[in-house]
């Protein structure tokens, strides 16, 4: 397969996919990020771009969601609904290790994209298909976004306060699992291919799969007993205390002490020790059978005080705690910063772009950013021409086309 230039420099050392390349034909959010997250990593990226409006979370221009989820990737507009632009994304299957989409199988019919059209282009290929609820069954050809891959994986159902509505995480966290999975498959996958010497193979992943996956025991609960998990708000069913609370300057902190030592010291530290001694609260079975008159306890102890008190008196006491943080909070805390879980990317239009690291942190083969998201179709020449061998005479032709 053709290796491609870098871009903003030199290359990085010791990337962990170096020489594997990634051809982004995904938008909106799973399929996107799972690029993004082998781009940290070493994996060269080009990113198929629809020519009009470009990626979704481009919203117009570079938004701060693409100058991130962008990061590391070349942009190639292409018009996937045009027969040329179908021709040139098939020319360009075979120079990549993966391809990555989460068109609906509808849409992916139309554009020739399913495995059917893509494996005999590139048998040796990892085809990544995340779509909203996967190549088959009887809703295969429905879409979903995060916020319906939540309501139907049961995430929704069980978030939020027992006697309000459900509501879905403020993050798309979903998005995020997704792609976490997704990357782990690809990697996977090019293992079984690249180390045991086997074929290319397909990634059938539902958006919605990956928080199924992080259902805890609910499915085996209820196929066993016939429990239904329920809305619980901020408390664990099993595990007390487990909650958040109000503190005197207005904040909320978050405390866990569930287990029987760790509710010795939590105790300790509120000058109550005889709690970890009082039958209503001496073991976890307890504690969860009178959970509601040891909450009313530990209300009042952290009312009386600012949150940065009781986080710091429990962690001196090595009972786990923080304050719930804004991403201003987070931004501007000296551990995230020190542990370089955030960074800066310097950037021509915009200086210093802040954003989350590259993560896992890994010793020997960190991931880097080496660009924020580019302007939309920067590298078209560049990629067809040197993967295409296409001129500008070509590339005015595909123009013509409709394609570009």
């Amino acid at each position: 397969m053709t290796h491609l230039s870098s871009h903003h420099g030199g290359s990085p050392r010791g990337d962990l996919l170096s020489g594997i390349k990634v051809l982004d034909a995904a938008t909106v959010l799973a399929g996107p990020v799972t690029a993004t997250v082998l781009g940290d990593f070493g994996a060269e990226v080009v990113k198929v771009e629809d020519p009009h409006v470009g990626d979704f979370t481009r919203v117009s221009g570079r938004s701060p969601g693409w100058l991130q989820e962008g990061r590391n990737k070349k942009s190639v507009s292409l018009d996937l609904r045009t027969r040329a632009g179908q021709e040139v994304f098939h020319r360009l299957v075979p120079h990549f290790d993966v391809v990555i989409t989460n068109f609906r199988p509808p849409t992916l019919e139309r554009y020739r994209m399913l495995p059917e059209h893509l494996q005999p282009l590139n048998p040796q290929a990892v085809l990544l298909y995340l779509t909203g609820f996967g190549l088959t069954g009887p809703y295969r050809d429905r879409g979903a976004f995060d916020r319906i891959a939540s309501a139907y994986s049961g995430l929704t159902y069980v978030t939020g306060e027992p006697d309000r509505p459900p509501v879905r995480s403020g993050y798309s966290v979903i998005d995020y699992m997704s792609a976490y999975m997704a990357a782990f498959s690809v990697m996977g996958a090019l293992y079984h291919r690249d180390v045991a010497g086997g074929p290319g193979q397909v990634i059938d992943l539902a958006l919605y799969e990956a928080a199924l996956r992080a259902s805890e025991d609910s499915v085996t609960a209820y196929g066993l007993e016939h429990t239904v998990r329920e809305r619980l708000g901020n408390k664990n069913p099993r595990i007390v205390p487990a909650s958040d609370f109000d503190t005197a300057d207005g904040r909320r902190v978050s405390l866990h002490a569930g287990t029987d030592p760790l509710f010795a010291r939590l105790a300790s530290v509120m000058g109550m020790s005889e709690l970890a001694r009082d039958p209503r609260f001496a073991t976890r079975e307890s504690r969860v059978e009178h959970q509601e008159e040891l909450y009313r306890i530990i209300d009042g102890w952290v009312a009386q005080l600012t949150a940065d008190e009781v986080v710091k008196m429990l962690s001196d006491a090595d009972v786990p705690a923080s304050p719930i943080m804004s991403v201003a909070d987070i931004v501007n805390d000296p551990h995230a910063n020190t542990r370089g879980s955030l960074i800066t990317v310097a950037d021509e239009e915009f200086g210093d772009v802040p954003m989350v690291a590259p993560l896992p942190r890994m010793s020997a083969t960190p991931g880097q950013v080496r660009w924020a998201g580019p302007a939309l179709g920067e590298h078209t020449a560049e990629v067809l021409g040197e993967l295409l061998g296409l001129d500008a005479e070509g590339l005015e032709q595909l123009r013509r086309d409709g394609a570009l």
